[in-house]
């Protein structure tokens, strides 16, 4: 039996790099957003047979079919873990962009463990399937939860936000950037110099050298390299001296957001505020902020050039997502998504209309019907 399952895609509220951790990862904070974009997985296992017990393929020569691919590496884990035997084939159906920062790859794995679930009519616990995916992946686990996701630590510790109304959005992909290669590019920014002085000295003190670029547009997909890693070439893993303050503002911002949203709220007040303004405008309007554009954008002006645009377009709110290369707006319509998904594509740019998807509809939407 093949299982079909959507892979849907997010994007990231806001995004704080903080120091680096001795595991050679980044402590994050980020708020995800799944939303309506999706690759398709189908899943099928049969008996065990000649060749590989586990079988890659895609359309998309970009999309590694060894053990480096995300999709290999959960559905290897899962099948032990499940105690289950058989050759499993893994077909993906690439619809969204190859390193664009919408968790493409990640989504494409936590599907085929959905549906291996499915094909073996066997269930791992919740609590199982979390830490085989955080294993594989730092934004894997988000997508076990859907609608809008609170990440910590290097984004793998996930918690489930209240679920807000769809708003419209429109996503713009454009080059491909590097995940290890853009925050090795921030460890180069906040770490030019020696140790010494990047404790001293904040970011906006640190005279960065010019040196040979970090190579963030990567030939190769990247879908199998570990994400998060400080340092790529084994550059020292020095941070901003503010990255703590960083992340407590964002922290404060989110607080106080939640306390707007809870704190002696009426019967009904989610249902007006909501005609009145959606929540998630007020939440990226407390001042949240992608760190990785101050390092992708300068490699990269077309992304800031495309972030401007989007607003001209008449984004209430546009961002870098993850480490790029997606731009995405949110707008007050469906009406004005589209219009403006249409103006930009005039513009040059492949941009797309689409929707947040709410946790409710995230998992009605999952397996394809």
């Amino acid at each position: 039996m093949t299982v079909t399952v959507r892979s849907f895609a997010k994007i990231n509220l806001g995004l704080r790099i903080g120091a680096a951790r001795e595991d050679g990862f980044h402590e994050l904070l980020t708020v995800y957003q799944t939303i309506g974009l999706h690759d398709v997985i189908r899943v099928s296992v049969g008996g065990g047979g000649r060749g590989p017990k586990i079988e890659i393929q895609c359309a998309d020569p970009r999309v590694p079919r060894d053990e480096s691919n995300t999709c290999f590496r959960i559905a290897d884990r899962a099948m032990r873990a499940l105690r289950a035997k058989g050759r499993v084939t893994i077909e993906i159906e690439k619809r969204l962009p190859v390193q664009g920062g919408l968790g493409g790859a990640s989504a494409n794995a936590v599907a085929t463990l959905l549906g291996l679930e499915r094909a073996l009519k066997k269930s791992l616990p919740g609590a199982e399937k979390l830490r085989i995916a955080a294993e594989v992946g730092s934004d894997l686990p988000l997508f076990l939860v859907g609608g809008t996701v609170l990440g910590l630590g290097r984004g793998e510790q996930v918690y489930p936000l209240p679920d807000f109304p769809a708003m419209a959005c429109v996503v713009a992909p454009e080059v491909g950037v590097s995940t290890p290669k853009a925050f090795a590019e921030w460890d180069r920014l906040c770490g030019a110099g020696s140790a010494r002085q990047a404790a001293l000295q904040p970011p906006g003190s640190v005279e960065v050298r010019k040196q040979k670029p970090a190579e963030l547009r990567s030939a190769r997909t990247g879908e199998g390299a570990r994400p998060h890693m400080a340092g790529g070439n084994r550059e020292p893993k020095l941070t901003a001296s503010d990255s703590s303050d960083r992340m407590v503002e964002l922290g404060r911002g989110l607080s106080a957001w939640l306390s707007g949203l809870y704190s002696g709220a009426p019967s009904g007040f989610m249902e007006r505020r909501g005609r009145a303004e959606n929540p998630l405008l007020r939440l990226v309007r407390a001042g949240i902020e992608n760190d990785f554009e101050r390092v992708v954008f300068p490699e990269y002006p077309e992304l800031s050039e495309g972030k401007s645009a989007l607003l001209r377009a008449g984004a209430k709110y546009a961002s870098l997502s993850g480490s790029g290369s997606t731009l995405y707006g949110l707008f007050a319509s469906r009406k004005e998504a589209a219009l403006a998904a249409a103006r930009l594509r005039k513009q040059g740019w492949a941009a797309q209309a689409t929707r947040t998807l709410t946790r409710q509809a995230y998992w009605k939407r999952v397996v394809a019907g």
